[in-house]
């Protein structure tokens, strides 16, 4: 990792409307996988696919993705799979938690979750059970220095985004890559930014994230712009100061983060394409292009912190991957609201099974 790149540190209603990502973009039919959600065709039912964009002519589509018959077995409680705690190594022999769920019956696939910021693997056990029983084998983790892969102190502690996708994200994707069948990656918030950083991405064959976005203020409504601005310069600096890591939970905003994390974060979230506009991170901005596996984007139009414009500011740095974006209006699907979180609680079920049908429905790539 380069020294620059370590020390570089209103919502629309839920309509069906094309955003442009540059002068050059190819057409995508709807998501695959958009259709297992209510009424997903129809605007005024809340879930908006948005049509993809390419910077590329002759990139990849996702009109090659066919449907599988196989219709996915209804989850029940009974059928859910225990979770078996392991600990992976990253390159540089630090020591990850993680939780692999193995597939009940003939295994689809395989899937990573990549974590939001400060969100420990714990959350996102119901979604690991829910694919489980549909016949994908899962693995949470949490990165370093967050729930059980962090330190007794953060104080003094070293990691950063760089490291969470270069090397613990990484390590996730060695342990589950197994050339048999297909592996697959399912993101929330900055969950979607760790694939392009990837040291082989090759290794994904798809993506289907929640609530991934640029980060910057100025994409997020009136109320949470103020509240993000304090925290960037008023409550952040003064847990700094006090305890040499971004005391998080004294906010109640989640798990303790490191200083590392921190001083990148708030640096990236003063640009409106997030890291893709720092000069320092053009080495980086560049690996993005790698990416070429399928991505699906969904984030609901109440999440204040990704609505939909932020999450297309930033997906424009996968310029040579096909994607896909989807607006859900929570309240208008039936599932009520979402925001930033709710993407992974029970009630998002739908959300869940649309993933999967999507990942059912892309060709094998092994």
């Amino acid at each position: 990792m380069s020294q620059s790149d370590r020390t570089a540190a209103s919502a629309p209603d839920a309509t069906v409307a094309a955003r442009e990502a540059n002068a050059k973009r190819d057409k995508m039919p709807p998501v695959a996988g958009a259709a297992g959600l209510p009424g997903a065709a129809a605007s005024a039912s809340g879930i908006a696919p948005v049509q993809a964009q390419h910077a590329e002519a002759g990139a990849p589509t996702l009109a090659s993705a066919p449907q599988r018959g196989s219709a996915l077995p209804p989850f029940t409680a009974a059928a859910s799979a225990g979770g078996e705690a392991l600990t992976l190594h990253a390159a540089d022999g630090y020591a990850l938690a993680a939780v692999r769920y193995r597939a009940i019956g003939e295994e689809r696939g395989r899937l990573i979750v990549a974590g939001a910021t400060g969100v420990p693997q714990g959350f996102y056990r119901r979604f690991a059970e829910f694919a489980a029983a549909r016949g994908y084998t899962v693995l949470t983790f949490d990165y370093r220095g967050v729930g059980r892969s962090a330190p007794a102190s953060l104080r003094g502690f070293d990691g950063d985004f760089l490291v969470w996708g270069r090397l613990d994200l990484a390590a996730a994707v060695a342990h589950m890559a197994n050339g048999t069948v297909p592996l697959y990656l399912v993101g929330h918030s900055y969950g979607g930014h760790a694939l392009g950083l990837l040291p082989e991405p090759h290794k994904v064959d798809g993506m289907y994230v929640f609530g991934t976005g640029a980060g910057w203020h100025g994409w997020m409504p009136r109320l949470e712009r103020l509240r993000v601005l304090a925290m960037w310069h008023v409550a952040g600096p003064l847990l700094v100061r006090w305890k040499g890591f971004l005391a998080w939970s004294k906010l109640g905003m989640g798990e303790d983060l490191p200083l590392g994390v921190y001083r990148q974060w708030k640096h990236w979230c003063g640009f409106p394409n997030y890291f893709f506009d720092d000069p320092k991170m053009r080495a980086t901005a560049e690996g993005f292009g790698r990416v070429r596996a399928p991505i699906v984007a969904v984030n609901a139009t109440d999440d204040a912190w990704a609505p939909p414009q932020s999450r297309d500011a930033f997906m424009r740095g996968y310029r040579n991957a096909p994607w896909s974006g989807v607006d859900v209006h929570g309240q208008r699907s039936g599932l009520g609201p979402i925001g930033h979180m709710g993407y992974f609680r029970a009630t998002a079920q739908p959300l869940w099974e649309a993933a999967l049908q999507w990942f059912d429905g892309l060709p094998r790539a092994v």
